[in-house]
């Protein structure tokens, strides 16, 4: 019989890569659209309705684009709909979010030291938030504020920024930027399901019919999809983010996120300009660099809390099924032994300043709290300790896997 550990880590691993998979094929051609929309160009004798043309080359070939702002005089017969990269890509990064942070909730999710609750109130939170940004984002964008775009931006980014700080304070530093990324992400998602894809869908249903489509609807999902231009390149960070405690694992994780999204802005500026005039404007990289620079300052601002206060924290229900299995002594002083001297709150590990992924195992409560990661990275495989820093023998590893399976064996 499979291991479960194991098994749902191969799960969490497969449905990773494929929400990377498609997560790239959507940001690809988000980015593409983009470029070629503020590329296009007039010419003579183009076609009525073709609002611009465009030559690219690309594979020993030649392509030449035309745009036509509403549609074509005629439906052609084969028509391309970019919809299932973002569908996809949704999908599965909720899919992700629920075996990491909902199933693994204890570990990923929860932060006692910021908030007491139970293991299904963070769930709530962390499944409600994401709806309820969606529905603010679209109230806004139907308002009269629709009309004025940089308005409208200035308000999502203070929403961002509000959950941001929010989420920061009830979840543990990873989960609130993961999150934040998901928040920002299902806005994007909304755009294309709720009306970028149904707005073409009326365009083309009046092209069928005969009737000539309202050019209202291409301008809502313009707005929708240059949004989603913008917001892309903070999302991929926050998504990233989980692998750097830089990043999260200080107070002000969540300021550092709001400046993301400004260097998102500043990036994309770049690249929109450069796109539809040739150049861009070399000032946003200087922006971008300071921001960059705040960021990483930032980051060194840490207040971790001390060993003794961490020693005087009461165990959660959690860890405490965890501490009290059978060979829990004898693991516990393994991990000392091996694993402490790198994942402290202060490493005395010459030349790591902090522990590494943000984790730490000193106390009891420590190492209990990190028990399936210890019995992955550890015990069932030698991904820890480093070989050129600790050799830990076999008999060490078996330990840790005898104390695990003595837990799961208990409940």
């Amino acid at each position: 019989m499979y291991d479960m550990a194991i098994l749902w880590d191969w799960i969490a691993f497969s449905v990773r890569w494929l929400h990377v998979i498609t997560a790239m094929a959507w940001i690809g051609a988000s980015f593409f659209f983009i470029a070629l929309d503020l590329g296009l160009k007039k010419a003579p004798n183009m076609p009525d309705g073709v609002h611009g043309e465009e030559w690219q080359v690309h594979g020993g070939g030649f392509y030449h684009i035309q745009k036509y702002l509403v549609a074509p005089p005629n439906m052609p017969e084969h028509l391309i709909w970019h919809k299932w990269q973002s569908y996809i890509t949704w999908v599965s990064g909720a899919a992700l979010l629920m075996i990491v942070y909902w199933v693994g909730g204890e570990l990923f999710l929860l932060d006692p030291t910021k908030a007491d609750l139970t293991l299904w109130q963070g769930i709530l939170i962390s499944g409600g938030s994401l709806t309820i940004g969606w529905l603010a984002y679209d109230f806004l964008c139907k308002s009269k504020l629709g009309e004025q775009p940089t308005t409208l931006m200035v308000l999502l980014f203070v929403i961002l920024v509000v959950m941001a700080w929010g989420y920061n304070q009830i979840f543990t530093g990873r989960a609130a930027l993961l999150h934040l990324g998901a928040f920002t992400a299902s806005i994007m998602t909304g755009n294309v399901f709720f009306q970028i894809m149904p707005n073409q869908r009326i365009v083309v249903a009046d092209l069928k019919a005969g009737r000539t489509p309202d050019a209202k609807y291409g301008k809502i999902a313009k707005l929708r999809s240059t949004h989603n231009n913008y917001l892309t390149l903070p999302v991929v960070f926050l998504m990233l983010s989980n692998h750097y405690p830089l990043a999260f694992g200080t107070e002000y994780a969540w300021i550092i996120a709001s400046l993301i999204f400004l260097t998102g802005v500043t990036i994309r500026h770049y690249f929109n300009t450069m796109h539809a005039t040739g150049a861009g404007p070399n000032w946003t990289w200087t922006v971008t660099i300071l921001l960059m620079l705040i960021i990483a300052w930032l980051s060194s601002v840490r207040s971790t809390e001390t060993i003794e206060q961490a020693e005087a924290r009461a165990m959660t229900p959690y860890e405490q099924h965890y501490a009290s299995a059978e060979g829990f002594d004898e693991a516990y002083n393994t991990v000392l032994g091996n694993c402490s001297m790198c994942h402290a709150r202060e490493p005395f590990w010459d030349g790591i300043r902090w522990a590494p992924k943000g984790v730490y195992l000193e106390t009891q409560a420590d190492v209990a709290k990190h028990a399936t990661q210890i019995y992955l990275h550890a015990g069932v495989s030698h991904a820890m300790p480093p070989p050129n820093a600790i050799q830990m023998d076999a008999d060490a590893r078996e330990t840790l896997i005898t104390w695990i399976t003595n837990a799961r064996n208990d409940g």
